[in-house]
């Protein structure tokens, strides 16, 4: 088991939007994040991530195990997609992006900046960039949004590998990625109904360790 989860509670801003929610992860295992716009799969993203504390609960993964990509791309635009790419690279202590550029089809775009990118393919360049962290885990938030079907299929492809590798992947997605061996978690059940953080944070010990 890679990352476990219980009773763990989440909040945006204010809010608490989520409670309870509890699933495990293995080596090898893809989690597909179901619910309505709002429900929170962002926010329990960004939790799992770091970003965002946990209100409570209880959360267990080995130390810088999860590489995040969220819904904005997070480019340098003045940099050139291979630039981008090592940019990343040296922040993770990697140095090879040959797999990175040949996954996503990058080598026709190397040279040119990110600025001038269309959005399909600063996607692409933002989803390459979780083949140079070299981080087991992979918590995507809608990743495929800007992408068309032919580069859907090829992160599905990506994924796949990367399971196929002993890795993990938690998304948060509307669309089938063709993962026959992937999980669902529908987190609907786990909403809170607008419990303020605020009520919950004072007392709770488990703050203090949060990932």
């Amino acid at each position: 088991m890679v990352l476990s989860v219980s009773d763990l509670a989440c909040a945006r801003g204010p809010a608490q939007v989520l409670a309870g929610v509890t699933f495990s992860l293995d080596r090898g295992e893809a989690l597909i994040l179901r619910g309505p716009n709002g429900a929170g799969k962002t926010t329990l993203l960004r939790t799992l991530a770091g970003l965002t504390p946990p209100i409570r609960g209880r959360l267990s993964h080995a130390e810088d195990a999860i590489a995040y990509a969220a819904h904005a791309d997070g480019l340098k635009a003045q940099l050139t997609v291979t630039e981008n790419l090592r940019f990343w690279a040296d922040i993770f202590g990697q140095h090879d992006i040959e797999p990175a550029l040949l996954a996503f089809a990058l080598h026709p775009l190397a040279e040119r900046t990110a600025g001038e990118l269309s959005a399909g393919q600063k996607r692409r360049l933002s989803l390459a960039r979780l083949l140079v962290t070299g981080r087991p885990i992979w918590a995507l938030d809608e990743p495929t949004v800007s992408l068309d079907t032919e580069n859907t299929a090829r992160f599905a492809a990506v994924v796949e590998t990367h399971l196929a590798r002993g890795g993990s992947a938690i998304i948060a997605t509307h669309i089938d990625l063709g993962l026959p061996s992937a999980r669902t978690l529908d987190i609907t059940p786990y909403v809170a109904k607008g419990i303020p953080a605020a009520d919950t944070l004072a007392d709770d010990p488990f703050l203090g360790a949060a990932l």
